[in-house]
């Protein structure tokens, strides 16, 4: 891969890590600014709390998809080796992890298991 190449690689992966950092920070600023307002409006503040707790974790769920695609940019198509291969599969692992468990504590249910109301 010629070296202009691999810098516009680079530069794409850092953009897109750039962007799942933006939106991680500007999802918790907006979350955290609706619960702000929520904890006034709501009668009983667990319901305030839980939209927020939602709010933010859907914003790093999507932040860290960005996050996972920018490092598979950067390894796989710049100079993809065995090692770095093996880096990215453990920070994917890792983040898999994360983003499942965020979303068995937002929905309250495993993924494969039907929505509240939903047929099996």
């Amino acid at each position: 891969m010629s070296a202009d190449i691999a810098g516009l690689v680079e530069g794409v992966g850092r953009a897109v890590d750039l962007a799942g950092v933006a939106i991680v920070a500007l999802g918790a600023l907006v979350a955290t600014a609706r619960f702000g307002l929520d904890a006034r409006r709501r009668p009983h503040f667990h319901d305030a709390y839980r939209a927020y707790r939602q709010g933010l974790g859907r914003a790093i769920l999507l932040g860290l998809e960005f996050l996972v695609a920018g490092d598979i940019i950067r390894t796989v198509a710049v100079a993809p080796t065995f090692a770095g291969v093996g880096v990215l599969a453990l920070i994917v692992l890792v983040r898999t992890f994360l983003s499942f468990s965020l979303e068995v504590e937002l929905e309250n249910r495993l993924p494969w298991q039907p929505r509240p109301g939903q047929r099996a």
